[in-house]
């Protein structure tokens, strides 16, 4: 009689530390991060390419927000993930807990089994930040999250077009009991028909979701990995854009990367 086998739940991590969040909906709260390993996109502006593999090991906050670091081989059983979890929950400190990536999502089976465990243990909501590009993998865990943060890839900027992915995407976050809005990234070679056609999109939903336009940040020399160099749009474009977005849908705000400005990264 062969003995059953049971494959213990694990996953491969980037890091696990707390900050202030930079981005989107959120921006300014204090948020427990969760950086998971892969990504099967290649946007050209990505300053996380370290993501699209996994490496070897990961690294693990001691004391929230002191980047006193401890290293960790990969992948990680989930006990100890929600142990690093508990340890780093300190009472009053953290709004939500951030899954970022890479693409939290490559891990939807993995984060089925988590979620409901990490919010009875901690009482904090969940927020998904996503390239919004796999509906499939977003309904295993829709019932676990409070907040969607949905990138709307435009394929002048990202060289990644996903129109039907992130239209089905986006229906399903706002047809679920919780918050969610839109991110764009801009840079100068933005095509304002892709920015219209992504008014479309959400509008088609719901014009009320909110959309942020973000102005890509340039990416350092030992950061850029694309041929052309991805720039920054012009306050005159930026205002163009925000102007054509709001002829349909009603809440667009430009915001940039907040974080790397306070060096929180």
């Amino acid at each position: 009689m062969t003995a059953k086998t049971t494959v213990k739940p694990t996953a491969r991590l980037i890091e696990v530390f707390s900050a202030i969040q930079g981005e989107g909906l959120n921006v300014g709260t204090r948020q427990l991060f969760i950086r998971f390993a892969f990504c099967d996109l290649r946007c050209h502006f990505c300053d996380s390419a370290h993501t699209w593999n996994a490496p070897t090991t990961c690294r693990i906050e001691r004391t929230p927000g002191l980047r006193d670091f401890e290293i960790h081989s990969n992948p990680i059983p989930l006990p100890i993930l929600i142990e690093w979890i508990e340890r780093q929950n300190l009472p009053c400190l953290h709004d939500s807990i951030s899954l970022t990536g890479g693409e939290p999502l490559l891990h939807a089976p993995f984060l089925a089994l988590f979620l409901p465990l990490v919010r009875s243990l901690t009482g904090l909501p969940i927020y998904l930040e996503t390239g919004g590009h796999r509906p499939e993998q977003l309904a295993m865990i829709l019932p676990y999250l409070d907040c969607v943060g949905m990138d709307l890839k435009l394929p002048s900027v990202s060289g990644e077009s996903h129109w039907p992915e992130h239209a089905k995407f986006l229906q399903l976050c706002y047809d679920a009991p919780l918050d969610v809005f839109v991110k764009i990234i801009v840079s100068d070679q933005t095509d304002p028909d892709e920015l219209e056609r992504s008014a479309l999109l959400v509008a088609d939903v719901s014009p009320n979701i909110p959309v942020f336009l973000q102005p890509v940040t340039p990416l350092l020399a030992s950061e850029q990995f694309t041929k052309s160099p991805v720039l920054a749009p012009s306050p005159e474009q930026v205002l163009v854009w925000q102007a054509l977005m709001k002829r349909f849908v009603a809440h667009v705000r430009v915001v940039p990367q907040t974080h790397k400005m306070l060096n929180q990264l």
